[in-house]
C-alpha cells in the first residue's frame, strides 16, 4: 500500500507573527477520512560554534512556554526568502558576536513532524572570531561555554534538554570523529 495522505480542505485557526494554525481534513490511503492540525513556521536554523580548543559557545536564555532558563546552541527563525547558511551567520553574529571562517553543513531536520512544517538546518562554525554581540530586541541571552564532549555527555545525561541542540551537539562531535579518522 503506498502511504499518503490527500487534502480535502483547509480551516484557518490562528495566523500569528510567527506560526499559522490550521486543521485539515484529509483523505488517507485506504479511503477513509480523518483530521490534521498542522502549525505552520517559517524554519530555523541552529549553530554549534567549536573553537580550536573544542569549547563551543551557547546561549542560555528563558523560555517561556516551559517557564524555564534552557541552555541551547545559537539559532534563529529564518526570514522570508533568507537562506539558511545566511540566517546562522546572522544568528551567531547576534547572539555571541562570533564570526566564522568555515562552515559546515550538519543537515536538516523536522523537530516535531506529527503536527509542525517547521524544518530546521544546523551548522557547524569554525575558525571563530571574536566580536560584540547584538542580540534582537526582547532577546536576552546569557553566553556560556563548554567543552563539546561535556555538552555530549550532557545530551546523553538529559541536562542539555533543547532538541535542537542535542541534534548539533551529536552530529558535530561525529562529524569530528569522521574527520579525524580521515
Amino acid at each position: 500500500m503506498e502511504l499518503y495522505e490527500k487534502t480535502v480542505s483547509t480551516t484557518d485557526i490562528y495566523r500569528g507573527a510567527i506560526i499559522y494554525v490550521h486543521s485539515d481534513e484529509v483523505e488517507l490511503a485506504d479511503g477513509q477520512h480523518s483530521r490534521r492540525e498542522v502549525v505552520e513556521h517559517s524554519g530555523g536554523v541552529t549553530v554549534i560554534p567549536v573553537d580550536t580548543d573544542g569549547s563551543v559557545c551557547c546561549v542560555r536564555q528563558f523560555r517561556y512556554p516551559y517557564g524555564e532558563t534552557v541552555l541551547e546552541t545559537p539559532a534563529g527563525k529564518l526570514e522570508a526568502g533568507e537562506e539558511p547558511l545566511d540566517c546562522a551567520v546572522r544568528e551567531l553574529s547576534e547572539e555571541t558576536g562570533l564570526t566564522a571562517d568555515e562552515w559546515v553543513y550538519l543537515g536538516r531536520f523536522y523537530p516535531s513532524p506529527g503536527y509542525c512544517r517547521e524544518i530546521l538546518h544546523a551548522y557547524m562554525a569554525r575558525g571563530l572570531h571574536s566580536g560584540a554581540a547584538h542580540p534582537d530586541e526582547g532577546e536576552l541571552l546569557a553566553v556560556e561555554k563548554y567543552p563539546l564532549d561535556t555538552l555530549v555527555d550532557m545530551a546523553m545525561s538529559g541536562e542539555l534538554i533543547d532538541a535542537k541542540s542535542i541534534i548539533a551537539v551529536l552530529k558535530a562531535k561525529r562529524y569530528i570523529e569522521q574527520e579525524e579518522h580521515n
